[in-house]
């Protein structure tokens, strides 16, 4: 069984015309893929479709599709991890020229070697894979709590109320901070020259004193 034996099949589709596709497996996994791909929702998002000991996981952005076909012990975070990857890898290469109007199936020669590699790659780095798909979910999950809280306080006035409130009290205070600190620099200022003097004055009385000893009277000039 190839390297890449968690990860079957994979493709990449405008809207629903497959423009890339891979696998080194045999089997109807492509058609029912396809079918899956002509009814997923438009809208960005992640889906997963559990068949018959396999999971059909597909990542939507901005137009394009991206699906994985993996066995289901292979987890989450392998396909998921799979379909980032070649995301990033075909929006550099296609999005913005061939992938807007090539034909079906017509990126697969040229493509389809960088699926292959990612599958690859994937599947020999399960701790580095699971590392960056933990601290993804992590970021995700702070994005999540900062919209929820947000639409929360757009719910009612008296807690955006409240909020720039305390923005005022913290500008104030930032305000009141900065005028002390010029003050203390001030004061610092005065102290520093008054020390700088005192040195001065000591130094010059004791050249004097100096000179006079040598030159009574300054008789030596």
């Amino acid at each position: 069984m190839p390297a890449q034996g968690s990860l079957i099949y994979s493709l990449v589709a405008r809207g629903t015309v497959v423009l890339a596709e891979y696998t080194e497996f045999s089997g109807n996994f492509p058609t029912i893929a396809v079918q899956c791909l002509q009814k997923l929702p438009t809208t960005t998002n992640r889906f997963t479709y559990n068949c018959d000991g396999h999971t059909f996981n597909y990542l939507v952005e901005k137009g394009y599709t991206y699906c994985v076909v993996a066995v289901e012990s292979a987890g989450r975070e392998l396909p998921i991890a799979f379909l980032e990857r070649i995301k990033d890898d075909f929006v550099k290469k296609y999005a913005a020229g061939k992938g807007k109007t090539a034909g079906a199936k017509s990126l697969s020669k040229e493509f389809g070697p960088k699926m292959k590699e990612q599958m690859r790659y994937c599947v020999s780095h399960p701790e580095e894979i699971s590392k960056i798909a933990k601290v993804k979910a992590q970021v995700s999950e702070v994005k999540g709590v900062m919209m929820e809280n947000i639409e929360k306080v757009l719910e009612r006035g008296e807690k955006i109320e409240l909020l720039v409130d305390k923005t005022d009290n913290l500008r104030n205070q930032a305000q009141d901070f900065k005028k002390q600190g010029t003050k203390l620099k001030k004061k610092m200022w005065v102290e520093n020259m008054k020390v700088k003097l005192i040195v001065f004055s000591i130094v010059a009385a004791l050249a004097l004193v100096v000179i006079l000893s040598i030159c009574p009277g300054f008789k030596c000039f």
